[in-house]
């Protein structure tokens, strides 16, 4: 039998908070980690006028001023800033610190820092917990408020959704193997101590709609649930998920269950299932074949009461699927290619999640903990960027402004030039460090960053020539949602948005103390610089309230004293710097996706136009946290590029035009649609998934009933009620709010295939020959030498830190889905 292994695979609660963790430079939205660590710093108000009467007014390329002589029209700032800066000093000799943010314009935050020593297999620390009422110009120590308990870190800080107030904190109980919890329902003004009948194994989780309905797995792997906000919990299974260690085809065992009820009843819904996900109004489930050796996806839109068979290839144990992105309209798929190759192809869905089209070729993928570059940009609709692997080995970017139909390299900006990866000196494009480049530690300390009330704005750090450059990379900044850009800063840095977009700051990243912030009012054109301390600090993250509303940023890090190192903070308040807030004349109309707004037909993108109220750039004024984007759609006439690619047909590189698969040349296309065959006549083009273009070009695309009965690889509802629970099968319980809402699985099944693309040699070679070559990625790929002999879909289990071993660990708002493997 083996050494049975418990886990859990959760669909689960969307959870409302956000997290920032500076020593991987990824953005979760509101939480933020510090560690003092210096080498971490390596690695790592809306107009009343309606403006859309007329086609004459200025395009975007007005709002960019015309010389760099307007950098100087910002006088004075020095002594505002001055005035209006704030240290805050620990007395606290902690090495990590977790900051949360409690509401939403409450000025709220808490600060929990941790100092533990391990002991053998037991370990010993203290916690404290200060709070703030002014976004973090000061804190007060309110450690007495949990009673000098520590507090398990790892669980973080527990916000509840929306503007509910809600607090959880988790602790030991000191001289026994209990846990306790602190939940506060004022803010973090005060707290209540609740005893926990188990252990958890996780954060607890809220509902979004409910935030008194707790959920959480005890490490005994129980489900267990709260309805009145932690102090009383019942028990609502004892074994969510279990299978045998070292026998990988009992995962194809697992059953599908859900609950509508907060586990009053629960039903099986599907069986056969490798693993499972979310994403939008899609339940998918990755359900083994007849055979037992491939693997197919099965999509459901009505919580698993019905199930339809994607139309993707299947994959063996060798290849994985990952869903990249979803929403209510459509999904980006990752089919992984057989073999140790780190790349695949994106296929994307019709509106039901079923029939799919090859989107991208030679996708970067690599298992090395679900290393993906694919990007949603937030601030502007159907726009992504992502990395492919070239078949020179070299990692290149490129972008969609269509939501997939068609990838494009991003432009090179105007005042760049290319390194030396390029081939031609005057040819070249810009290439965005993302995901993989951190994961291979690269000097990358950010993701790329937008922000839905920024428009059109995106940040990242980049490279400039034919593939990704393994050196320092510099910050550029696009204004019109990735269609041009700017080098911004030269090397890399921390960066934050507030004032939806009306301010950008940035701090150096650098080993060194540091000192200054710099700072743009023009989206990133001119860069001014405050020294916000005469004692530099070892700099540790900027923290932001999430939302971009705000004009508070605070410079996290510590300072070195004769027998220690302690935590300050230093808050900078923009709000006296713009003095004045935005008027009419303030803002100008922008053409989304326009080149010429001459042509009736630009900035036609999913089949209608999109003119927004934006800031100029030589306005110094407040947008203020009531700001909302002023914006009004146009329908347009359709064109191929409404279009995608149908099932069986994919679009080369710079071509508008569907071609049939050549492996799918004169197959008859069918399918199995509720239980009945269906045949495709298609002329290769299918409409894309909330596009609203009218009339125009229409290609012909029919699906015809042929009235056969089909099944697909889900048994029937009859046999779901057979009782599973033997040696081989796993248990997985799906836990639906009343109100569904948005609930997503980072982390769901056990073990994995892991690929290595040498950057780290690379990186080698390139410092051996000085910071003046540059060179690309390869491609070459090599196994870590502890990971081997694990497939596929595994390898999403090991990467959680090692911490919950099959843990839903990330809930992500916005629906910019991390990539999961399959």
């Amino acid at each position: 039998m083996g050494v049975l292994a418990h886990c859990v695979i959760l669909f689960i609660f969307q959870h409302l908070t956000s997290s920032y963790d500076f020593k991987e430079g990824q953005y979760n939205s509101g939480q933020y980690e510090f560690v003092k660590d210096p080498s971490l710093n390596i690695e790592k108000r809306s107009p009343d006028l309606d403006p859309f009467d007329s086609e004459s007014s200025d395009h975007i390329r007005s709002r960019r001023s015309a010389d760099q002589g307007d950098c100087d029209r910002l006088q004075g700032f020095d002594t505002k800033l001055t005035n209006n800066t704030q240290t805050y000093s620990f007395n606290d000799l902690s090495g990590s610190v977790s900051l949360a943010w409690v509401g939403d314009a409450t000025g709220v935050i808490l600060a929990l820092t941790t100092f533990q020593v391990p002991f053998f297999m037991l370990r010993f620390g203290q916690s404290k917990l200060y709070r703030s009422e002014n976004y973090g110009k000061s804190f007060q120590d309110v450690t007495n408020l949990i009673n000098n308990t520590f507090i398990r870190t790892e669980f973080g800080i527990a916000i509840g959704p929306e503007n509910s107030g809600k607090v959880i904190l988790t602790g030991d109980v000191s001289g026994s193997l209990g846990s306790r919890i602190f939940i506060s329902r004022d803010f973090g003004n005060s707290f209540e101590q609740q005893d926990l009948p188990f252990n958890p194994l996780m954060q607890i989780i809220y509902n979004p709609i409910d935030a008194n309905v707790l959920l959480v797995i005890s490490n005994t792997n129980e489900l267990w649930l709260s309805e009145d906000f932690g102090e009383k919990w019942r028990k609502i299974h004892d074994m969510v998920c279990k299978y045998v260690k070292n026998r990988v085809n009992e995962r194809g065992m697992l059953d599908l269950r859900k609950t509508v009820d907060y586990g009053k009843t629960i039903k099986t819904v599907a069986i056969k299932i490798f693993s499972f996900g979310l994403g939008g109004k899609f339940l998918f489930a990755s359900v083994m074949t007849g055979t037992g050796t491939l693997r197919m996806i099965h999509v459901s839109t009505n919580q698993g009461e019905d199930w339809n068979m994607a139309q993707l290839p299947p994959v063996g144990h060798e290849e994985f699927y990952s869903i990249l992105s979803a929403n209510d309209d459509m999904v980006f798929m990752h089919v992984d290619e057989p073999g140790d190759t780190g790349y695949g192809s994106i296929y994307v869905s019709d509106d039901r999640g079923t029939v799919y089209s090859k989107s991208l070729e030679r996708h970067l993928y690599t298992t090395t903990g679900g290393d993906t570059d694919f990007t949603n940009v937030t601030s502007l609709r159907g726009v992504f960027i992502t990395s492919i692997l070239a078949e020179d080995g070299s990692v290149q970017s490129v972008v969609s402004f269509d939501q997939g139909g068609e990838w494009v390299p991003l432009q090179k900006p105007a005042n760049t030039k290319c390194d030396s990866t390029a081939k031609d000196p005057d040819k070249c494009s810009l290439h965005i460090h993302a995901a993989y480049s951190t994961a291979m530690k690269l000097n990358v300390p950010m993701l790329p960053l937008s922000e839905p009330n920024a428009v059109g704005l995106i940040m990242a750090h980049g490279s400039v020539g034919d593939a990704i450059s393994v050196m320092k990379p510099d910050v550029f900044v696009s204004d019109d949602g990735g269609y041009t850009w700017l080098q911004a800063l030269e090397g890399p840095h921390h960066y934050a948005i507030l004032d939806s977009g009306g301010l950008l700051v940035a701090v150096e990243h650098s080993a060194q103390p540091i000192k200054d912030i710099k700072f743009s009012t023009d989206e990133g054109q001119c860069w001014h610089v405050h020294q916000f301390t005469s004692d530099p600090i070892h700099f540790t993250g900027l923290a932001s309230e999430p939302g971009a509303r705000s004009m508070n940023v605070s410079v996290w890090g510590y300072r070195d004293s004769l027998l220690s190192q302690y935590w300050v903070s230093v808050t900078i308040d923009f709000r006296e710097l713009l003095t004045r807030d935005c008027e009419d004349q303030d803002y100008v109309q922008w053409l989304a996706h326009s080149d010429d707004i001459s042509d009736p037909n630009d900035g036609c993108m999913l089949g209608y136009k999109e003119k927004f109220l934006r800031l100029r750039k030589a306005s110094v004024c407040l947008n203020g946290r009531d700001y909302e984007v002023n914006k009004q759609p146009a329908p347009c006439p359709c064109t191929l590029d409404d279009f995608l690619c149908d099932f069986g047909y994919y679009r080369k590189e710079n071509s508008s035009e569907c071609v049939e698969q050549p492996d799918l040349k004169g197959h008859v296309l069918e399918f199995c649609l509720q239980g009945k065959k269906e045949l495709l006549q298609t002329r290769g083009y299918r409409k894309i998934p909330g596009d609203k273009c009218e009339g125009g070009t229409q290609p012909e695309r029919k699906e015809i009933d042929l009235s056969k009965r089909c099944v697909n690889d889900l048994l029937g509802p009859q046999e779901l009620l057979v009782s599973r629970d033997d040696h081989a099968t796993v248990l997985i319980i799906i836990l639906l709010s009343v109100v569904a809402g948005f609930l997503f699985v980072k982390k769901y099944v056990c073990g994995g295939r892991f690929l290595v693309h040498r950057y780290s040699v690379l990186q080698q070679h390139a410092e051996a020959q000085g910071d003046g070559v540059d060179e690309p990625l390869d491609s070459n790929h090599t196994r870590a030498s502890n990971k081997t002999g694990l497939h596929d879909s595994d390898e999403v289990m090991v990467q959680t830190h090692k911490r919950f071993f099959c843990m839903a660990s990330a809930l992500i708002i916005n629906i910019q889905f991390t990539s999961i493997p399959w």
